[in-house]
């Protein structure tokens, strides 16, 4: 064998080792990934919000139903802890399972999943209902015309609320209203205007139900209403509509979160039927985690 040969084979050895150890760092760093236990990565800790919310106390059911979950902690805080933490875990690419519902503008701002719940524990899809009070449609026929006919998907109230974090949520409201015409004149067609008539909407003090009725707020008075906010909890909520000291609301969620409160009143107000479908609470991941179900979480040991 010449010189030049045995130098060539001399310098491409280091070549073809080097890609053999990449080929297989490579894959070892495949089978790693796919090999996480996400559930020890996160502690076997579901991050939460504030104690005594409704999905805290499912997310407490949900531990105590899943065998798989055995050993969990919920960690209580609150809604901007859990995004404080949230927002963490995303920037570094670590894991975290932590309560969620939609809508809500996380689900824009991050690529985010929530978990497949076969046992139903964080409850049913529900819906965003319009309720008025008794006699609004022969008092107030523009304004019912307008509430009935409401209607919009999660998607419009998200981006609401994404908005909202870096404005206020009337200016977030007018400015969606201005991209979204169609549906405004959908909900009015062959409205008549007023003049100045008073109108009081009761809400939630929640972000969700005041983009909605920072929506309705700017349509009625758009249409000659003097247009009043007013937030209080649910109960209050229904007891002001029951008793016609309120109007109309476009926030209760039905027929779960608020339906005990809507089932007490149902004679005394008007369901006009959902507004926003689709509202949902669950444990939710990152779409970076190799997880689609709560049954793909694994006991502490």
């Amino acid at each position: 064998m010449n010189k030049l040969k045995i130098l060539l084979i001399l310098g491409l050895a280091p070549i073809f080792l080097l890609a053999a150890c990449d080929n297989g760092e490579t894959e070892n760093s495949t089978e790693a990934q796919g090999d996480i236990n996400y559930s020890e990565e996160v502690d076997y800790t579901i991050t939460g919000i504030e104690p005594g919310a409704g999905i805290t106390e499912v997310s407490y059911d949900t531990l105590d139903s899943y065998d798989n979950l055995a050993g969990w902690n919920l960690e209580e805080s609150s809604t901007a802890g859990m995004l404080a933490q949230l927002d963490n875990a995303i920037k570094n690419e670590e894991p975290i399972v932590f309560t969620g519902w939609v809508p809500h503008h996380m689900f824009i701002e991050y690529d985010l999943k929530m978990l497949d719940d076969p046992q139903n524990t964080m409850g049913d899809s529900e819906a965003a209902h319009t309720i008025t009070r008794l006699g609004l449609e022969e008092d107030m026929p523009s304004a019912y015309e307008i509430l009935d006919a409401f209607n919009w998907e999660l998607d419009d109230v998200e981006e609401i609320m994404y908005e909202a974090e870096n404005t206020d949520v009337e200016t977030a409201a007018s400015n969606w209203m201005e991209d979204n015409q169609d549906k405004i004149e959908e909900w009015t067609e062959n409205v008549e205007e007023v003049n100045d008539e008073e109108i009081e909407l009761v809400t939630m003090p929640w972000e969700a139900e005041q983009a909605s009725a920072a929506v309705m707020e700017q349509v009625l008075s758009d249409y000659g209403y003097d247009v009043t906010v007013t937030e209080v909890d649910p109960a209050i909520l229904f007891e002001s509509l029951a008793g016609g000291s309120a109007d109309a609301s476009v926030a209760p969620a039905l027929p779960v979160t608020q339906g005990h409160l809507y089932d007490k009143h149902e004679d005394e107000v008007v369901d006009l039927g959902p507004n926003l479908e689709g509202l949902q609470n669950g444990f939710v991941v990152p779409e970076y985690m190799d997880i689609d179900s709560i049954e793909d979480l694994e006991p502490k040991e």
